[in-house]
């Protein structure tokens, strides 16, 4: 009697060369997620600054490596066979999990501020992998010279970048101090432009035009577009914007000379500190584009003052900061009560121009302004929730009164 026949050895599944692309970008960016919010690995070894960077500087070598043999071999035809390509992305995975590996190595003692800057370095990486598979997925074989594609992808710019990150906290506090500085900076400009200017929008709205339908005017404000009244500033508005200008300079400012501060007075072992002043000054930027925005017509002067008074608010918090920290050796410091004050004068204003409109709990000044002004540009209209807000701050400054008052 014959012997049973042996089972047939199982055939390995072939992925073609195109899915396993599709699968290594969905692997990478799987990636992301965890980088966001990943912590640095607990490890009972020294670190090593130097043997750190070095291994970054390699790994984001390794990976544009890998990237231009990808895309080399996926721009040309005939394609690569399955087995070849599945030694291409296991090469890729593994440049890619290396550079991560090397990031989570970073300690948190040496610096948050730091440890942004790394992990910002690695993001643009993996994420500039990911796109150039998608690329190279979408569109295989379609370009014999990659040198386009090379030029235009992320993935390279981002792996030159890397020698160019600040090697200590301190450095990093700079690098993220002067990113401030320059935003306010071109906040500032861009106000200016418009107010000498005059014309918000640069005549993005045709008045001729406008004007040939006798009816125009009135179906605008029935379909809610803006109008000559919400193109421009009023008097009122131009005067409301003197103070404004004033208060973005003076947050200029003040991020200048916390700037030098922490470049003549800082010290790398200090990271905390550090990053403290790096993260209050971070949300400078923020609220001073928060104000520019609302001065654009048609003004709501309760949201500028809203907006004036958030940014007063996180202005002073940052000179507090750099005020109570190592870099201000002597405490009472002559620039610090000079910004304040400056900052402080600017608010006052802005509450004596704004004054009406909080009795009236209202933007604009006439309703037809008003209405159209709901239909048009919502973000600017303040909520109840902001004027709740508006109320809270007028409450916290009339009990800083009474308390200035009783201890006179």
């Amino acid at each position: 009697m014959a012997s049973a026949a042996a089972p047939t050895a199982a055939v390995p599944t072939v992925v073609p060369p195109l899915e396993q692309l599709r699968r290594l970008a969905v692997e990478l960016r799987l990636l992301l997620p965890g980088l966001r919010v990943g912590e640095a690995q607990e490890t009972t070894k020294e670190f090593n600054p130097e043997t750190f960077w070095r291994k970054l500087n390699e790994a984001a070598v390794n990976v544009a490596r890998e990237a231009t043999t990808l895309t080399e071999v996926f721009s040309r035809v005939p394609l690569p066979s399955p087995q070849e390509t599945k030694r291409f992305c296991e090469q890729v995975h593994a440049a890619i999990k290396a550079i991560t590996a090397v990031y989570y190595s970073l300690p948190k003692d040496r610096g948050i501020t730091l440890r942004k800057l790394v992990r910002n370095a690695t993001l643009d990486i993996v994420d500039g992998m990911a796109q150039l598979v998608d690329v190279l997925f979408i569109t295989p074989g379609q370009s014999p010279d990659s040198s386009d594609l090379i030029s235009y992808n992320s993935v390279w710019t981002a792996c030159q970048q890397v020698p160019r990150i600040p090697k200590d906290n301190k450095a990093a506090a700079l690098s993220m101090l002067t990113k401030s500085v320059d935003l306010v900076k071109d906040a500032h400009e861009e106000m200016e432009q418009a107010v000498e200017e005059c014309d918000p929008y640069c005549g993005l709205l045709n008045d001729t035009e406008d004007n040939s339908d006798s009816h125009s005017d009135e179906e605008d404000d029935r379909l809610g577009f803006p109008n000559n009244r919400d193109l421009y500033w009023s008097e009122e508005d131009q005067e409301l914007i003197i103070p404004c200008l004033a208060l973005v300079r003076a947050s200029k400012a003040c991020l200048k000379k916390i700037r030098i501060s922490v470049a003549e007075n800082g010290k790398k072992d200090q990271v905390a500190q550090l990053d403290d002043i790096v993260d209050i000054s971070d949300e400078i930027s923020p609220s001073v584009d928060d104000l520019a925005l609302s001065i654009y017509p048609p003004m709501c002067h309760l949201t500028v003052r809203i907006n004036s008074a958030k940014l007063v608010s996180v202005l002073k918090k940052a000179l507090e900061i750099t005020k109570a920290s190592h870099v201000t050796p002597q405490p009472e410091d002559s620039w610090i009560p000079l910004l304040i004050n400056a900052v402080d004068q600017c608010m006052n204003r802005i509450k004596e121009l704004t004054q009406s409109e909080l009795e009236f709990k209202g933007c604009g000044r006439h309703s037809g302004r008003r209405n159209n002004e709901g239909r048009y540009l919502q973000h600017l209209k303040p909520t109840k929730d902001s004027y709740r807000e508006l109320l809270q701050i007028n409450k916290e400054e009339r009990q800083e009164h009474q308390k200035e008052c009783g201890q006179s």
